[in-house]
């Protein structure tokens, strides 16, 4: 079933401004960790202080689970969507493949990365999700889990996302509404901000390649 764009973004936008409100409220920052001095934003709206983030496994395509181990770091784009999704997934997909083709240049070993997990673990296989995240961009880390993780790892990053039925009743005819914000996790693999929709795909290549380059 077809979204209509408008409400979708309405949502969006609530559920980010939701987002931004529980994370300070809910995930109180660890005072021995602070955030380093930062350089200023154009695109990501940081946090004052990092909130600490669960403990989480997904499963990729390749059998492996991901957990925060494999992105500490680095600086991490998420964004949650499913790939039946008709019109945000593949749109923000497509302009985030534009900066990670800016971070190209910059060293494997620290490069920034996008993550994205399906919330639609009934039809998208770890196989399929990161079939359709390498169309886009073949550096994009993809992965799901079944419906208890994923609701744990959403509502941990003040992520929300909600199976919505189709208007035919059948099982299989649903759409998935979910947060187009994306949220930034730093090298530690703490929450360290947010990203809200309209995207501005130069500035977050930009925030991201100077954050890399200035944090250790």
């Amino acid at each position: 079933m077809a979204k209509r764009p408008a409400l979708l973004l309405s949502l969006a936008a609530l559920a980010a401004a939701v987002g931004v409100w529980a994370a300070q409220r809910y995930f109180p920052a660890t005072p021995a960790q602070p955030m380093p001095a930062l350089p200023a934003t154009q695109a990501i709206t940081l946090f004052p202080t990092p909130r600490e983030v669960p403990a989480f496994t997904l499963q990729q395509a390749d059998g492996k689970p991901l957990a925060a181990t494999q992105l500490q770091g680095h600086w991490t784009l998420v964004f949650l969507g499913f790939t039946h999704c008709p019109d945000v997934c593949p749109t923000t997909l497509a302009q985030l493949a534009g900066a990670q083709k800016q971070w190209a240049t910059l060293p494997a070993t620290t490069r920034p990365r996008l993550l994205f997990v399906s919330a639609d673990p009934e039809r998208d296989t770890p196989q399929l999700v990161a079939q359709y995240a390498h169309a886009f961009h073949p550096d994009t880390l993809a992965a799901t889990a079944p419906l208890p993780q994923l609701q744990a790892f959403a509502r941990s990053l003040s992520l929300v996302f909600m199976k919505v039925p189709g208007a035919s009743g059948a099982a299989d005819d649903y759409s998935i509404d979910h947060s187009a914000a994306l949220v930034l996790l730093d090298p530690q693999v703490r929450m360290a901000g947010v990203v809200q929709p309209p995207l501005d795909v130069k500035g977050i290549a930009a925030d991201l390649a100077t954050l890399t380059k200035t944090v250790k």
